[in-house]
């Protein structure tokens, strides 16, 4: 028996396979968009230290994950047998169909997204943290960005799984293309005519979708992208017009700027820190010196809220910051004033900038969440910082281009774009050379002020 060319070229312009196809396209998009969302939350839940969003992540994801599609259509599909009120939706094979494939894809993707989430650097939650985002913003703003283009290629390639696995939505009656192929050989026998066109409309969707997400993959890769923009003379006129601008208002002048008292802090039974006491007036400059591991940086992570106390209390103007609520027997309470967080800023020995954002987006994107001005006075702000530490010829530069004195003085702009009456410095001459000391001194005096 010859092939049938003619009937199977004929295929490739019948109207029901194009229906067909358009609803393939429909129900995978849904699908890996719906699962996407999903899967972020059960990523992130998974990775909760609280069992009370942890455990029934887990056990979504093992029990999905364990499930056959087709079993999972299936019983979708029935669901109304047993409950009548769910006939309105899931009597439609679509809506069905769709809602079996987002519980299922939905535990296959938390699993990328959680190693997405994982390959992000700890510094850059710590970051946001310092900088005063809350959760939300930050994984909104700093995380879910970054891990979202890493595992950009697995989602991609899940893509193209869900538009397979669409087929099989063909058991619960919707027409699809695999469906329409199987009518059509049904009545003519002509089934590998037929099933060469069903296979060149699946390799059609998949190609084309296939090169619109490495389009994507290449627009949210930052080390591709050319930044050769010039600064303009607007954001130089701002720069040089600014006026210096001056710190939160003290609560009271008479109160120390930072106190902290017997301050606890062990790793594994091993005591870090015992009984630190400090005072730091306005305006006084304090220098930590000690060997290294003598818990220079425990004590400023303790002092900005990034390591939990195990004893003591940090104040703020006179205002408790940081203390331990006592509840009986119980293990005593870590408690925290988040409104006082915003009153100190903090450069890292490792910077931690955000490297989805340029430099001028790293300065804004704090200010912004926290709505501490008007859009125009913020960029001012952003472009005076910028001119005083020397760095707002790289305002458009993404921090992988910058040199490591450079990323310093842009790391001490962007802590004092939130105007703090405290700033924390951990190993500040790290990152700069005999070159380059100069510039970032600049950027401390400035701090200073």
């Amino acid at each position: 028996m010859m092939f049938n060319w003619n009937y199977m070229l004929s295929l490739l312009s019948d109207a029901d396979f194009w229906q067909a196809t358009w609803t393939v396209i429909k129900l995978s998009l849904l699908t890996w968009g719906c699962s996407i969302v999903l899967g972020f939350i059960l990523a992130l839940a998974k990775q909760s230290p609280r069992r009370l969003f942890n455990v029934p992540a887990r056990l979504y994801i093992w029990l999905f994950r364990s499930l056959p599609l087709l079993v999972l259509l299936i019983f979708v599909y029935n669901l109304p047998q047993a409950v009548p009120s769910f006939a309105v939706v899931l009597n439609d094979p679509f809506w069905a169909g769709l809602l079996a494939m987002v519980l299922s894809e939905a535990a296959y993707v938390a699993e990328i997204h959680r190693g997405g989430l994982l390959s992000i650097a700890k510094g850059q939650g710590e970051a946001a943290r310092a900088l005063g985002l809350r959760y939300g913003g930050t994984q909104w703003r700093v995380i879910i960005p970054q891990a979202l283009r890493v595992a950009l290629p697995a989602l991609a390639n899940e893509y193209i799984a869900i538009v397979k696995l669409s087929s099989l939505v063909s058991v619960i009656s919707l027409t699809e293309i695999l469906m329409v192929g199987q009518r059509l050989y049904s009545q003519n026998f002509l089934v590998m005519e037929t099933m060469a066109a069903v296979a060149f409309y699946y390799v059609l969707i998949v190609t084309v979708f296939d090169f619109l997400l490495k389009r994507l993959e290449t627009w949210l890769d930052v080390t591709q992208r050319k930044t050769n923009r010039p600064v303009d003379a607007d954001m130089l006129a701002l720069a040089t017009a600014a006026r210096p601008a001056v710190a939160r208002s003290v609560i009271d002048s008479h109160q120390p700027a930072l106190q902290a008292s017997k301050l606890h802090k062990a790793y594994n039974n091993v005591e870090v820190l015992g009984a630190v006491s400090l005072q730091v007036q306005p305006g006084e400059v304090v220098s930590v010196i000690g060997p290294s591991g003598s818990g220079k940086t425990t004590l400023i992570r303790l002092l900005n809220g990034l390591e939990q106390i195990d004893n003591g209390e940090i104040r703020i103007n006179g205002q408790p910051f940081i203390h331990l609520e006592r509840q009986g027997v119980q293990k005593p309470r870590f408690m925290e004033n988040a409104a006082h967080r915003l009153n100190i800023g903090m450069v890292f020995q490792s910077f931690n900038l955000f490297p989805h954002l340029t430099v001028f987006g790293n300065l804004l994107l704090a200010p912004r969440y926290h709505r501490l001005a008007a859009e125009a006075e913020l960029r001012q702000r952003a472009c005076e910082l910028l001119y005083k530490v020397g760095m707002l010829d790289h305002a458009w530069k993404y921090p992988h281009q910058l040199s490591g004195g450079q990323q310093q003085r842009v790391a001490i702009a962007r802590a004092l774009m939130m105007r703090p009456q405290i700033m924390l410095f951990d190993e500040p001459t790290s990152g700069a050379g005999p070159g380059k000391s100069q510039r970032s001194a600049s950027g401390y005096r400035i701090a200073g002020r």
